[in-house]
């Protein structure tokens, strides 16, 4: 029994559908006090966090739709205290391990496991960027000088993308996004800037898809801001996390170049 903390985007189809079946198994467990695996470890860590068993669910179906798999079983929480477990059965650094071994000679997930920290955050940059611009350009500073810290870097973007973005946080991600295709045949005459968040995410998927646009593709925003399109933020909301944990994971300076491009 098996719930992922990171992104879905990993997960291969089998994982994928995996982890979904397995999610409903542990909500009618805790839901209806059956005593198969209740004292297992991944049930346990669930207990009393309903709303982010929901959450999960929700970020599980954003993925199979966006692979053209059909969720017909939603998952409805009444609370909305926005809590998630604290503990892990496997922190998110020894979960990419995992994945690598699991996979050696299987498929693959959409998005590449991987090989360091520099392409652990540029998959992971625009979710960033979409809860705060801050955080975005602090982990790029540091990450653009750092090495051995994957470790750290892996449980703040999962720690991170727990956080809901804001409204206007999604939208700037989407808008960086599109830019890579923006100048494909049929993106032409696609307003950005007065169209829904949700149909502006729906064409950026869309267009990345039929392009095979390896950056967007690559993405974990492709799928999860969709997850939080019904439940977005005010703008001025503040985020949950500190920011020692992103100065411990360097104290170096930020490049002059990095400084003055928070886009890349």
């Amino acid at each position: 029994m098996r719930i992922w903390d990171i992104n879905p985007g990993y997960l291969n189809r089998q994982s994928l559908l995996g982890e979904h079946r397995e999610l409903h198994g542990i909500i009618s467990i805790i839901a209806n006090g059956k005593y198969g695996y209740s004292r297992h470890p991944e049930t346990i860590r669930w207990i009393g966090h309903d709303w982010a068993l929901a959450k999960r669910h929700k970020q599980l179906a954003c993925e199979m739709a966006l692979r053209k798999f059909t969720d017909k079983s939603p998952v409805i929480s009444c609370e909305n205290d926005g809590t998630w477990p604290t503990t892990y059965i496997d922190e998110p650094d020894r979960q990419f391990q995992l994945l690598k071994e699991k996979y050696i000679y299987k498929e693959k997930g959409r998005i590449s496991l991987p090989k360091n920290e520099q392409q652990l955050w540029s998959q992971h940059k625009y979710s960033v960027l979409a809860r705060d611009p801050n955080i975005y350009k602090d982990i790029g500073r540091h990450v653009s000088v750092i090495k051995g810290d994957f470790p750290e870097l892996a449980l703040l973007l999962v720690e991170l993308l727990r956080c809901p973005p804001t409204e206007g946080g999604i939208r700037n991600a989407i808008q960086h996004m599109w830019g890579y295709v923006a100048d494909i045949p049929g993106s032409k005459n696609f307003e950005i800037h007065s169209c829904s968040l949700h149909r502006l995410l729906m064409e950026t998927q869309k267009m990345a898809i039929v392009t095979n646009e390896p950056y967007i593709t690559g993405s974990t925003a492709l799928s999860e801001l969709m997850s939080w399109l019904p439940d977005i933020v005010p703008v001025n909301t503040k985020l949950g996390v500190t920011q020692l944990k992103i100065e411990n994971l360097s104290h170096s300076a930020p490049s002059e170049a990095e400084s003055q491009n928070p886009s890349t």
